[in-house]
């Protein structure tokens, strides 16, 4: 396994974190009320979010309250089954989560993107911090999807690398790093196949990767960019791949 190596770029990094998390001590990020101890929310605002229930455990595609599918997956996935095995995406893209991620991806607010981490660690370790005969396991690596260098040089930030790193970090798992060979056009707008046909053969993993990875996005769309990333992975080694995204956009 490769150790995740401490820069300084990595030194100052936790250090910005450090004084976020103490910036504003005590208050609810939403409605700066009295926070729950030791969290940066109070618990109605907690229960408030558009939480991804229920979901299909395959692709994270919102589903309707009361609908099973066959094997518990939604009608797409028994068509055509994804190459990642399951998804994680704890909340919907919708209210004050679909206004913080906005705030984080295209204003690069630090204490949006510190808030969505927390949020999304808190519901990954919820998960998988069960007992070993469970099932569930963590990951040995994580992948983020891998904006082209041009695109990130217009930006000037690459959100999906900003959480990966300090999920990597906060969970003690190395990055493995991916390359987005082309520039595709943006996916905004697209259709599910447009989408897919727009990333075919769009991304490299240099291997070998460790048996179970976990790549890692802000916003989960249609899953096509997070099935090129997870095609890629298989190739460069991994056994099983799962797609890791704070926020799913519903359909419509």
């Amino acid at each position: 396994m490769i150790e995740p190596e401490v820069t300084l770029s990595t030194k100052i990094m936790m250090r910005v974190d450090s004084l976020l998390r103490h910036a504003l001590p005590g208050h609810c990020a939403f409605c700066l009320g009295t926070a729950e101890r030791g969290a940066p929310w109070c618990e109605p605002c907690l229960m408030a979010l558009p939480w991804n229930l229920p979901a299909c455990p395959r692709c994270a595609e919102p589903m309707a309250a009361g609908v099973i599918e066959v094997a518990n997956v939604c009608g797409a996935c028994l068509r055509h089954p994804p190459s990642f095995a399951r998804a994680r995406v704890p909340l919907r893209y919708q209210g004050d989560v679909a206004i913080l991620v906005q705030r984080f991806k295209f204003s690069a607010s630090p204490r949006a993107g510190t808030l969505l981490l927390t949020l999304l660690e808190t519901a990954l370790r919820s998960e998988l911090d069960q007992p070993v005969d469970s099932g569930t396991a963590w990951p040995q690596a994580l992948v983020s999807v891998p904006l082209h260098f041009r695109r990130a040089r217009q930006r000037g930030f690459d959100q999906a690398d900003w959480l990966t790193r300090r999920l990597a970090r906060h969970l003690g798992v190395p990055c493995h790093g991916a390359r987005r060979l082309r520039m595709t056009p943006t996916q905004r707008g697209l259709k599910r196949e447009e989408r897919q046909a727009n990333l075919r053969h769009a991304f490299e993993v240099r291997g070998p990767l460790p048996s179970r990875v976990a790549l890692v996005d802000d916003v989960m769309t249609t899953g096509a960019t997070l099935e090129a990333l997870a095609q890629a992975c298989l190739a460069a080694g991994a056994d099983e791949v799962e797609a890791w995204a704070v926020a799913r956009t519903p359909k419509g």
